[in-house]
């Protein structure tokens, strides 16, 4: 099932998309797609019944604002350096364990919301990423297999980064993601099922029509799977928590001099496999 949220700021609904591409209301079964959603398995039965009996109503899509996929996430934890070639174009040491930072979840806007260059920035950046999204509470998970039957499902995640604030600031990384905007997330929660091998996805990402991000899952340092077993070991996962999982090859920082970051009026366009597309315009704060 492809799972979103639609409507002004604050004030989304619960929808599906269905199989024709048409959009249907879930809020008549639902009271929205959030962890409790997620690890209800009864009401997602109910869901998948409605959809396939014909019985949502559709939703007029003209003007309409495609929200957040996910209300009331509890926590938005980030893989860093964890593809190959984003680690040698950025001439980092392939890292043995996974390289852990957070986002408050207050970060994560829509996938075609406007993101805002912090004021005092000149590194402001892209990073196409899947994104888990947890659908049942996981705690020191011990194989693959418990750790894949955890995920709810996924979705496109764009982790903007400010790497001045980033990394020449002092302390840890967090200073240069947790600006305001910095996590548009969708379009769509894509259900674990309908995804299939999450290590088969292509990622893509383009600045202003110019091709940036060009790559695959399969050059995950560490994969779906060990990912989530790896964080259950440290944090508690619970349903409606989601996980950026890093980066390809393709970002400013990699990029010669001048490194082109972004800037006001800039227009980002991103999107993997079967998870969607978002697009996002530039503007100053």
């Amino acid at each position: 099932m492809k799972l979103l949220r639609v409507g002004p700021a604050g004030e989304e609904r619960p929808a599906l998309l269905d199989e024709s591409g048409v959009l249907r209301d879930l809020s008549g079964i639902v009271r929205d797609v959030d962890g409790a959603l997620l690890a209800d398995a009864s009401a997602l039965a109910r869901v998948r019944d409605a959809a396939g009996a014909g019985e949502l109503p559709a939703l007029d899509q003209s003007g309409l604002r495609v929200g957040p996929p996910l209300a009331r996430i509890g926590k938005v934890a980030c893989i860093g350096l964890n593809y190959h070639d984003h680690a040698r174009e950025t001439g980092g040491a392939i890292p043995e364990e996974p390289i852990l930072f957070m986002k408050a979840p207050d970060t994560v806007v829509g996938p075609h919301d406007d993101v805002l260059v912090p004021r005092g920035s000149e590194k402001t950046d892209w990073e196409v990423e899947l994104a888990i999204v947890i659908g049942r509470t996981a705690r020191y998970l011990s194989s693959d297999e418990e750790a894949l039957a955890a995920v709810a499902g996924y979705a496109v995640s764009n982790d903007v980064s400010e790497r001045a604030f980033q990394l020449e600031r002092g302390g840890q990384w967090d200073k240069g993601k947790n600006c305001e905007t910095f996590n548009p997330l969708g379009p769509w929660l894509v259900t674990a099922d309908e995804v299939g091998d999450p290590q088969a996805l292509g990622l893509r990402l383009w600045v202003n029509g110019e091709p940036k991000q060009d790559g695959t899952t399969a050059e995950q340092i560490f994969p779906v799977a060990e990912v989530v077993r790896y964080l259950s070991g440290f944090m508690t996962l619970r349903p409606g928590d989601v996980i950026n999982t890093g980066t390809p090859a393709g970002v400013a920082m990699g990029a010669p001099e001048p490194k082109p970051y972004l800037r006001a009026g800039d227009v980002v366009e991103l999107e993997i496999d079967g998870l969607g597309r978002q697009r996002q315009e530039l503007r100053d704060a």
